[in-house]
């Protein structure tokens, strides 16, 4: 089995925290979110879903946001939440840095959404020697639907 190796210290911790207190930097398609809603819809009694990966000091959302805004629809106040040290030099916003770490975090902190898929964020992989998609930093997390659902 082949395991990713990442610098350990890129994770600073793994929660639910309150969905009033992330900033999303992008909007989502439609499609997606319509989809993810359903399916998220058809669980009783918990889901288990990727936690959503965010910069530990900006409370800032890098990778999950279809994720946040279906949860967050469906009236989940807490989601679970991967806090990483998003200004580690393993991180990169694309390949070629269109835009910069701290712009994200101003414009999502101003409520200025970019486009749609507008970041691939990677990170880079020691074992591999290769920079892969940033989502593989995600925990899987198993939320009780019934106690974490304000209406449905």
């Amino acid at each position: 089995m082949y395991s990713i190796d990442f610098d350990n210290t890129i994770i600073k911790s793994l929660e639910l925290v309150d969905t009033n207190h992330l900033f999303p930097h992008e909007k989502t398609i439609k499609k997606n979110s319509s989809t993810l809603t359903n399916f998220l819809k058809s669980f009783e009694n918990y889901i288990i879903i990727s936690s959503i990966l965010c910069c530990s000091k900006s409370m800032v959302i890098i990778d999950g946001h279809h994720r946040y805004f279906t949860l967050k629809k469906l009236g989940f106040k807490k989601i679970p939440v991967t806090k990483i040290d998003y200004f580690s030099e393993s991180i990169i916003t694309n390949k070629t840095e269109e835009y910069s770490k701290q712009e994200i975090i101003e414009n999502a902190i101003s409520g200025k959404l970019m486009e749609p898929k507008s970041t691939s964020h990677k990170i880079y992989c020691n074992k591999s020697k290769k920079w892969q998609p940033i989502m593989l930093l995600s925990s899987l997390f198993k939320i009780d639907v019934k106690s974490s659902l304000e209406n449905l």
